[in-house]
């Protein structure tokens, strides 16, 4: 059994450093951001299904014309592509589980690497 006292996580930069907490190919990653007073995640989309979990503090959920100011306790589902934004007025705390992990057309840093190096060998075809 794994556990986490999301309270008591600790990311030094806010919503700059949030903490992977699990992260399982073909499963799931787990992720706690600490957002600190005036830190938001600003409008963006992941390629998976998102599901956030306000654990402390009060954040505003926004995803197209709907807008939510929700504590601790309320679940949000995302659907992949859905565009979405969430700020915070003072300290919140936020758990996100993204699944299945990596999400179809995740961009993998690692594996563009591998395929630039590939093209630019002197053997590639």
């Amino acid at each position: 059994m794994q556990h986490w006292d999301l309270t008591a996580i600790t990311t030094p930069d806010g919503s700059r450093s949030p903490r992977v907490l699990h992260s399982q190919e073909g499963e799931s990653r787990v992720v706690a951001i600490h957002l600190q007073a005036g830190q938001e995640l600003g409008d963006h989309q992941v390629k998976e299904a998102a599901l956030l979990v306000v654990a402390d503090g009060r954040v505003r959920v926004e995803a197209g014309s709907e807008s939510v100011d929700a504590g601790p306790g309320m679940v949000f589902r995302f659907e992949p592509d859905e565009r979405h934004a969430v700020a915070a007025d003072g300290d919140a705390r936020v758990l996100l589980v993204l699944a299945p992990w990596p999400g179809e057309g995740h961009y993998r840093g690692e594996q563009q690497a591998s395929a630039d190096l590939s093209a630019s060998s002197p053997d590639a075809a």
